[in-house]
C-alpha cells in the first residue's frame, strides 16, 4: 500500500507516524512545500533569535529515516488527478493508494488599499514569513503590525525581543479578543506597552502609502492618522491552502469538505488540519492526522473532537488558557475570582459551564475542559462553582445525557 502525505505539519506528521505504526510494512511518502519540519507556534521565538531552525523542529532529527518514511522537501503539489492516482508536484510525479491532503492555511491580506502587490510586508505563518521578518527587522526604524490576535502578538513579542517597537492596530477594543477578555487581555497590553510595544485599538488601516519602489512607507488609518512603516507584518487571518486540488473535483467548503472519517468528496482521499477548515488549533491538527491515518489504512474511525475551542498562550512568563466561550451572550452568568498573579472566570448558560479563561494559574485546566466538552451542570451540585472537582461527584452517561450525584 502507498501513502501519500502532502504536508510536513503537525497533522501531516502525526498521520505519518500513525501509518508507520499501523502499518510497518507500508510505503509512506510525504511532500511538502517546506525543506524542515517546525512548530508555528515557535516562529516568533526564530525572529527573537531564541530558536534557531534546528529548534524550531518537533520530531527527532531522524524522524524520516527511522521511520522509513521518504520524505520529499522544499516542493510543492500543483495539481492532484484521483483518476490515476497521482500527484504533480514542482519535481515530479507521486502515485498513491491512499492519500493524505494536510497542507495548512497561508496568511491572507486584508483589502486594503495599496497593500496587494507593495514591498516589505509579511505574514507569519511559515518559516520563510519569520526568516523574512528577521531579515527586515534588521534594517527597518519603524514597525507596523496590523491585528492584535496571537499571531499579530507572536510577531510583536519576536520583534520587542531584538529591540524593535511595533505599533500593533486592531479593530477590536482589546487585544486578544478572540482569546481573552477586557481583564486577562489588559495584563498582556499592560506587559507589552511596559516593554515597548504601542497599540491603536478600535482602529483599522485603510490604506498604505509606497514610495517609487514599491515598498510601504506608512500606513494611513481610519481616522485619518498616518503611521511611519519601514517593515509591515499583517496578522489578519488565514485561508486552506488547496488552490491545487482546482481541477481534481474534490467538493470544497470553508476549505476541503470532509466527513466524519476525514475523508474528502472522492475515493481514497482524506485531508486533515486546517486545509480541512475543521480545526484550528495544533491538538485538534494532531488528532486529525492520526484519525486520517487510521481510516487510511482500513480502520473505521471517526473524528468526533468537534470541541476545538481551546487557547494556550504565554507571554512574558504569564501563561493563560481558555475554553470554549470568552465573552457571555444575553442570559449567560458570569463567575470570577481574583488573586495575586491569578485571574479564573467561568461562564455558564443555564448551569453549564460554556467558557472558560485561566491566567497565571491554569492547573485546573483539565477539569474545566472536560466540565465544558461535556456540557456538565455544575449546578446541580450543591457547592460554590470554585469547590466543584472530580473528586465531589461522579458522572453516569445515561440516554445520552450526564446525571450527576454528589458524593457524601
Amino acid at each position: 500500500m502507498k501513502h501519500l502525505i502532502i504536508g510536513a505539519g503537525a497533522a501531516g506528521i502525526a498521520g505519518a507516524k500513525k501509518i508507520r505504526e499501523l502499518r510497518p510494512g507500508d510505503e509512506i511518502t510525504v511532500v511538502s512545500t517546506d525543506d524542515a519540519v517546525y512548530s508555528r507556534c515557535m516562529l516568533h521565538r526564530y525572529i527573537s533569535g531564541e530558536r534557531d531552525k534546528a529548534a524550531l523542529s518537533f520530531v527527532p532529527g531522524d524522524f524520516f529515516e527511522k521511520n522509513n518514511i521518504r520524505w520529499i522537501p522544499g516542493e510543492s503539489v500543483t495539481g492532484v488527478y484521483p483518476a490515476n492516482k497521482q500527484v504533480l508536484h514542482t519535481g515530479g510525479t507521486e502515485p498513491y493508494d491512499k492519500l493524505l491532503i494536510a497542507t495548512g492555511a497561508h496568511s491572507v491580506l486584508p483589502p486594503i488599499e495599496g497593500l496587494a502587490g507593495a514591498k516589505n510586508v509579511y505574514g507569519l505563518r511559515d518559516l520563510s514569513d519569520a526568516k523574512a521578518i528577521r531579515e527586515g527587522a534588521g534594517k527597518a526604524g519603524s514597525v507596523v503590525i496590523i491585528g492584535a490576535g496571537l499571531v499579530g502578538l507572536d510577531a510583536a513579542y519576536g520583534l520587542l525581543e531584538i529591540g524593535k517597537k511595533p505599533v500593533v492596530v486592531e479593530m477590536a477594543d482589546i487585544i486578544l479578543a478572540a482569546n481573552l477578555d477586557s481583564d486577562a487581555a489588559g495584563v498582556y497590553q499592560k506587559k507589552f506597552e511596559e516593554a515597548g510595544c504601542r497599540f491603536r485599538l478600535g482602529s483599522k488601516v485603510s490604506r498604505v502609502v509606497t514610495d517609487p519602489s514599491g515598498a510601504v512607507k506608512s500606513v494611513v488609518l481610519g481616522d485619518g492618522g498616518e503611521l511611519p512603516c519601514d517593515l509591515l507584518v499583517v496578522a489578519a487571518g488565514v485561508s486552506p491552502s488547496a488552490k491545487f486540488i482546482k481541477d481534481s473535483a474534490i467538493a470544497t467548503g470553508q476549505g476541503i469538505a470532509v466527513d466524519k472519517y476525514l475523508a474528502t468528496s472522492l475515493p481514497n482521499i482524506f485531508a486533515a488540519g486546517d486545509v480541512s477548515g475543521a480545526t484550528s488549533s495544533w491538538p485538534g491538527a494532531v488528532k486529525q492526522g492520526e484519525v486520517a491515518a487510521h481510516n487510511m489504512c482500513g480502520l473505521p474511525t471517526v473524528y468526533d473532537d468537534t470541541f476545538d475551542l481551546k487557547n494556550t498562550m504565554n507571554f512574558f512568563g504569564v501563561a493563560s488558557l481558555s475554553v470554549g466561550q470568552v465573552h457571555p451572550a444575553i442570559g449567560d452568568r458570569e463567575h470570577r475570582r481574583q488573586s495575586r498573579g491569578r485571574y479564573e472566570k467561568v461562564i455558564t448558560c443555564g448551569g453549564v459551564p460554556v467558557g472558560v479563561i485561566l491566567q497565571g494559574n491554569i492547573s485546573r485546566s483539565g477539569f474545566w475542559q472536560h466540565m465544558v466538552k461535556n456540557k456538565i451542570n455544575v449546578a446541580q451540585i450543591p457547592k460554590p462553582i470554585w469547590k466543584v472537582s472530580f473528586a465531589d461527584s461522579y458522572g453516569v452517561e445515561a440516554n445520552g445525557e450526564y446525571k450527576w450525584a454528589v458524593r457524601t
